[in-house]
């Protein structure tokens, strides 16, 4: 498959996607390609009464297909058919995914557009494979929980892993035997509602995923406080996620998942694998140019061993090199937009100001689109804004310990809980750290999610509420009924 291509040659899908049907509409955000940005679209904000649409659209699917009460084997058969089309699909969702959004089209081909299509045959197996119990009663009665799917489900995806994030809410919601009205984020919508194109394609019926765009105050409102969501799925900021939070107290109780922000710690002892650890250190901060809710974006290294790490670092900072998403030969990402990278830099600045140092990058990179230099700051403490803020950029802070006790207490940040990195030889050591640290996932010697969808992700404290992928992502989309019968 030949990967390079001509980002102005693409047509886009711009519109609403309900009842099988894509509804036209004109474009109302304007919307920049983040390699050099050019404006190339404008992507519609579907109104309360598009988003009512879409929502009484998924209910008559519901009722009239009977999707949630067939056997479970032919919710299963579909689904994977529809991962098959996905895959079948790579070079058109590549090209998509790659024009909108901060991913390589190199980066998609084999991972995000091969691993959504694993994650939709993954909660296809737990319709037939998950569901009622017997429990335990006396001799004169028989107890039963009994499961069932919440009808339509709200899902509202951010944008830096459009597609993946997208398989992430629609894979277990329509194995559970749901249906979705999902928002994607404003600046990537395309691939969603291609998927959607597909689901159709593959024997989904028509209205059980339906696509509306727009943005959060009109559009993701309107989802979140809509009285026929039962249930909503979200993958955002902290802000926004509380946001939504308010939203729905005030128009209504609803069960929620939320997997929000994190600002990840990875402890490096003085007994681990250095090379392995800079390798997966450096990974991760430059991945997507570290636009990710799990980037391990705080470095706290055993002092003996830090500067012989951090040189290991900075080499593989300096080596990545800026190119459009849509050569093949590139591998760095941009920012998503040139606002965010000016957050990004004046969260920079303000650190160097408090007494930072950085010792590579700091600045915008000189080239097309919105570009940030793979940064590393030294000379942080506690307070310094580089250690309080998500920056979600490409930028990882320096700290050093003597001994454990001072490492956990840097790891512990007062808001965030998603991820933590822990490098060490010691098995004692990793066990009885990994037992304190507060994040929701551990890796150790590594650092990055695989392709074993059966780990759940989620997150303590303001990373949210929830998990998603697992058995628990599965169970999230039904509801419960406890059932006594007297024999």
């Amino acid at each position: 498959m030949t990967l390079s291509f001509d980002p102005d040659s693409l047509p886009f899908p711009v519109g609403h996607f309900i009842g099988g049907r894509l509804i036209a509409a004109d474009g109302i955000i304007d919307m920049h390609r983040p390699s050099d940005g050019h404006a190339y679209a404008g992507c519609p904000v579907a109104d309360g009464d598009v988003v009512d649409q879409a929502v009484q659209t998924a209910r008559k699917a519901l009722k009239d297909s009977n999707w949630g009460g067939l056997r479970p084997r032919e919710r299963t058969r579909v689904l994977q058919r529809w991962a098959d089309l996905i895959e079948e699909d790579a070079g058109t969702l590549a090209r998509l995914e790659a024009v909108s959004s901060t991913r390589p089209v190199s980066h998609l081909v084999d991972g995000d557009i091969a691993v959504s299509a694993e994650q939709i045959r993954f909660f296809a197996e737990f319709a037939d494979k998950e569901g009622s119990d017997l429990v335990p009663t006396d001799d004169a009665s028989l107890g039963m929980i009994m499961s069932e799917p919440y009808g339509v489900v709200g899902a509202i995806t951010p944008w830096n892993f459009p597609l993946s994030m997208a398989a992430w809410k629609l894979g277990p919601a329509l194995a559970a035997g749901n249906a979705v009205v999902i928002k994607p984020s404003e600046m990537t919508p395309f691939t969603t509602v291609r998927i959607a194109e597909l689901a159709v394609r593959a024997g989904i019926p028509a209205g059980l995923i339906n696509v509306v765009l727009g943005d959060g105050p009109v559009t993701g409102n309107a989802i979140t406080g809509h009285p026929d969501i039962a249930k909503v799925s979200f993958t955002g900021s902290t802000r926004a996620g509380a946001a939504i939070m308010e939203n729905i107290a005030r128009t209504g109780v609803k069960p929620m998942t939320l997997e929000l922000g994190g600002k990840s710690p990875q402890l490096v002892f003085a007994d681990a694998d250095l090379d392995k650890a800079a390798a997966a250190i450096a990974g991760s901060i430059l991945s997507n140019a570290g636009q990710a809710c799990v980037a391990g974006s705080r470095l706290i290294v055993e002092e003996a061993v830090a500067e012989p790490l951090v040189a290991a670092i900075v080499r593989r900072m300096k080596a990545a090199s800026a190119g459009p998403t849509w050569d093949a030969a590139s591998q760095y990402s941009p920012i998503i937009s040139e606002r965010q990278r000016e957050r990004i830099h004046s969260i920079v600045s303000a650190a160097v100001r408090a007494g930072g140092e950085c010792l590579t990058g700091g600045a915008p990179m000189d080239a097309p689109g919105y570009f940030y230099q793979p940064t590393l700051i030294a000379g942080v403490d506690q307070a310094s804004p580089a250690l309080i803020e998500e920056i979600f950029g490409p930028v990882l802070t320096l700290q050093t310990f003597r001994d454990e006790e001072e490492a956990l207490a840097l790891a512990d940040h007062p808001n965030y809980g998603l991820a933590s990195g822990l490098f060490t030889r010691d098995l004692s050591r990793a066990v009885r750290l990994t037992r304190r640290l507060q994040a929701g996932t551990v890796w150790i010697n590594r650092y990055s999610r695989s392709r074993d969808h059966i780990l759940p992700t989620g997150g303590y404290k303001r990373s949210g509420i929830g998990k998603d992928l697992g058995r628990e992502a599965y169970h999230a989309n039904r509801r419960t009924k406890s059932v006594l019968i007297s024999l």
